[in-house]
């Protein structure tokens, strides 16, 4: 058998460079404490972005004042290794300018928006928040319908919240009014122990009452709380005790509730918080007043669209399906496979690592777990954008994760290997895209 012979473009040099010991990505999500002598460096939390193109107004090209948190990040990301600072480069300033222009149509084409924002929505742009909504079907493609359809989902979401976060308490307390304007409308007493219904009893076990059903919710709601509070404790976006922090935390603790109880045959998954954090991060921090207020509303909704390409991999019952989370990890195989088999029989024939040791992570939660938090947003620009569909592009992305690193994965053994692949080294995120890309298939002529 003729071996197949390894594309010269997988041979970079850029891909054998060696991590830095003191990078936090090789350690955040590590259950064991890393052994270094250096202070890790501070988190640097993604620039808040200005603002996107209004819906009613053409395109803003001034940028508001930011406050001294946020010019520090600012300053601090854009710095170069070296601690120089640098500014954008002249592609990002290109890029920039295309998505405004595209937004600022009247009708969206949403074919030349995907094209431009796969290679990255320039950071600080203040544009990501509207394109993912785009992206992901929450605004439709004509501006002139954005008005009506935002308030139209907002209004939703609020009497999801009202009917679905409301405790068992109030909701028989607005029973036990209802029935009192029925038998008199002077009758301002509680009821009768004899007119309180089986449902409405908080010791009845019967499944249509409302208690019942409260009960089987909280170890849910306690999972759900126990997760929000974890999730990314090295921001302060997200963490800490600050009103901001909280309120956050609230806001996804809502979306996630309402999320499992309109969703009984998923219900939540540990892991979800995870998901939903990238988007209600962009979208809360839409300068435009009236977006940000409303992100809880938006992020539902792109949630809901989001997971609604990957939810069978939260339901364990279809894990051995053909669309469950083990087949999709045999794609990654096949793929890996089909574009570099030496490096596919070393790690799963030689080696015997095996791809569920690493990849479930990576496919589950998006890759939002190996790349440090602004990486991860450029990479959903990405998986977002691409015609092809969100999980296509993932494999893709996952396949060229395996390849950038293949000189050190063929030098190592099982436990060099799943150490490696468990903790995955600092990577140029826009070569990585770009490897991606080039995994394509390309049309048959």
């Amino acid at each position: 058998m003729v071996k197949k012979r390894v594309p010269d473009w997988l041979n970079s040099s850029l891909w054998s460079s060696t991590p830095s010991v003191d990078d936090d990505r090789l350690h955040r999500y590590n259950s064991e404490p890393a052994a270094t002598t250096s202070s890790p460096e501070p988190f640097v939390e993604p620039p808040v972005p200005i603002p996107p193109p209004s819906v009613s107004t053409a395109i803003r090209t001034e940028s508001p004042k930011s406050d001294t948190r946020e010019s520090r990040a600012n300053n601090n990301v854009s710095n170069d290794d070296n601690g120089t600072p640098s500014g954008p480069s002249a592609e990002d300033v290109s890029r920039q300018a295309q998505l405004l222009v595209e937004l600022s149509k009247k009708v969206i084409n949403l074919r030349e928006l995907r094209k431009i924002a796969s290679q990255g929505i320039p950071d600080g742009a203040g544009i990501r928040s509207t394109v993912w909504k785009l992206l992901l079907g929450y605004l439709p493609p004509d501006r002139g319908f954005w008005p009506s359809e935002l308030a139209k989902k907002r209004s939703q979401y609020k009497h999801f919240k009202e009917e679905l976060l409301m405790n068992p308490s109030e909701i028989s307390r607005r029973l036990e009014k209802a029935k009192s304007y029925e038998h008199d409308e002077t009758n301002k007493g509680p009821l009768s122990r004899s007119e309180i219904s089986q449902e409405e009893h908080p010791l009845s076990l019967g499944k249509t009452s409302i208690w019942n059903q409260y009960f089987q919710d909280s170890e849910i709601i306690e999972q759900i709380d126990r997760d929000v509070k974890r999730t990314h404790p090295d921001m302060h976006f997200f963490s800490g005790d600050s009103s901001l922090a909280k309120s956050n935390q609230e806001a996804l603790r809502n979306i996630l509730i309402v999320f499992a109880k309109l969703n009984p045959g998923i219900r939540y998954v540990q892991g979800m918080n995870e998901l939903l954090a990238p988007l209600f991060y962009v979208f809360r921090s839409d300068p435009d007043e009236d977006n940000a207020a409303s992100a809880e509303a938006d992020t539902f909704f792109c949630f809901v669209e989001l997971l609604s390409g990957f939810r069978d991999h939260f339901c364990q019952q279809l894990d051995n399906s053909v669309v469950g989370i083990r087949s999709t990890i045999s794609k990654l195989s096949e793929l890996l496979k089909e574009h570099d088999e030496e490096l596919w029989r070393h790690l799963e024939i030689t080696t015997k690592v095996n791809p569920q040791f690493y990849a479930f992570r990576w496919i589950t939660l998006l890759l939002t777990q190996e790349f440090n938090f602004a990486d991860s947003l450029h990479i959903w620009d990405t998986i977002l954008s691409d015609p092809e569909g969100p999980l296509e592009t993932l494999l893709r992305i996952c396949c060229s994760m395996l390849i950038l690193i293949r000189r050190r994965l063929l030098a190592g053994d099982f436990t060099a290997n799943l150490k490696l692949l468990q903790h995955y080294p600092p990577a140029n995120i826009s070569h990585l895209l770009y490897v991606a890309n080039k995994l394509r298939k390309q049309p048959s002529i």
